[in-house]
């Protein structure tokens, strides 16, 4: 039924593909609109939105599909998306921005900040030899999902809403390697970040990520977990495709609770651009020295570890080095810096290329074959519209 719908949506659809610099041909335009909407029905997709920047601008913009199945809403330019482990990165600013101040140093041990770690079992050596710099790495050897079990029931809290909660799991906790001598994606680590920024501040992770980050950014449609009520119209639903081809619903308007850290965020997508810009370092360079330094970023996107091929069970990886709380890989004659997201039916992903002061990022509102399409989608925009800039001179 869904795919019947495209043709409702064609005006939409032109609309959102307007350029709005000069860099993008029309034809490339045209040919880019014609893949992403063409594999978005191929795979089932439900609704997604995609844009590209170069230079500060913005040069490619669509929208495809619903936000709402029910309501028939389409996707738009205002509407909200959960960005889920791309919050990683923000929190990763927020560390930087306290190493900066001279609140910590990235090779202080976790446990100088919360001790209670050492009641986590470690065959390895002592877990005050775990620091800062492995939780941002992924390298750190704690588990990947931050429940240690299931949590399938309606009933179930889709995340840990109380720090105790976890803090009680750490005398059945392990650390699964030697620390620092491998990759193993871990959200655990990165909660334990936000419990640092909580404990050094004094702010509530979401508190202190506002005020340093999103509001100097004039991201002011962001926030975490539950949405703002002027902003819950905006806000779009999400799926779960089955396999008779139906879509069942996720749950609307998620509280990740105490792993806001870890993938609280939701946004709308000019929001994320203005994200994007920071990390490429247009616009008022003044206004983003104060939230965080040209060379602090630079050595976030600086590879530490290597990941190897289907590290730690996962398939696919899109990144062969981690920076600081960033992927890094090399692709088409590019260093790129990307980061992805999926939660509760959502998948996102930002790519940029520094050298060629370009990226994109894109979302998607459901699970089923949309992580094929994002693979077809990075490869697309990778061949044929960055690989094609010309370096900045």
């Amino acid at each position: 039924m869904l795919r019947r719908l495209t043709l409702l949506f064609i005006i939409t659809f032109y609309a959102g593909a307007i350029a709005y610099g000069q860099q993008l041909s029309n034809q490339k335009k045209a040919e880019l609109t014609e893949f992403y909407h063409n594999k978005a029905e191929e795979h089932q997709v439900v609704g997604s939105s995609l844009a590209i920047i170069r230079d500060g601008t913005q040069v490619y913009r669509s929208n495809y599909g619903l936000a709402n199945l029910e309501m028939k809403e389409p996707i738009d330019d205002q509407t909200i998306f959960h960005w889920a482990s791309i919050t990683k990165t923000f929190t990763g600013i927020a560390i930087m921005q306290l190493r900066d101040r001279g609140k910590l140093s990235l090779d202080d041990p976790v446990t100088k900040y919360i001790p209670k770690l050492r009641e986590v079992h470690n065959e390895y050596g002592s877990m005050d030899e775990i620091t800062i710099r492995h939780l941002m790495t992924h390298s750190a050897g704690f588990r990947g999902p931050t429940w240690p079990w299931g949590g399938d029931k309606a009933w179930h809290p889709h995340e840990p809403q109380h720090w105790e909660q976890l803090v009680a799991m750490f005398p059945y906790t392990d650390i699964k390697f030697a620390p620092g001598s491998k990759w193993s994606y871990s959200n655990p680590g990165v909660i334990f970040l936000g419990r640092i920024i909580e404990l050094i501040t004094k702010d509530d992770y979401e508190y202190y990520v506002e005020k340093n980050i999103l509001e100097p950014l004039d991201m002011d449609r962001s926030y975490f977990d539950k949405t703002p009520y002027h902003l819950l119209e905006h806000l779009s639903h999400s799926y779960f495709l089955q396999e008779d081809s139906t879509y069942k619903e996720a749950r609307f308007d998620l509280n990740t609770g105490i792993t806001a850290s870890n993938g609280g965020l939701s946004a709308p997508i000019p929001d994320m651009i203005n994200y994007l810009n920071f990390l490429l370092g247009n616009g008022e360079q003044g206004d983003y020295e104060h939230v965080l330094k040209r060379s602090s970023i630079e050595e976030m996107f600086q590879p530490q570890i290597e990941i190897k091929p289907d590290a730690d069970g996962r398939e696919n990886i899109s990144a062969r080095q981690m920076g600081l709380s960033f992927f890094v890989s090399d692709a088409f004659g590019m260093r790129l810096i990307s980061h992805s997201g999926g939660q509760n039916g959502f998948i996102s992903h930002i790519y940029l290329a520094p050298a060629k002061n370009a990226a994109y990022v894109v979302a998607y509102n459901n699970w089923g074959q949309t992580r094929k399409l994002d693979r077809e989608m990075n490869e697309y925009i990778l061949e044929n519209i960055f690989a094609e800039m010309s370096d900045l001179e």
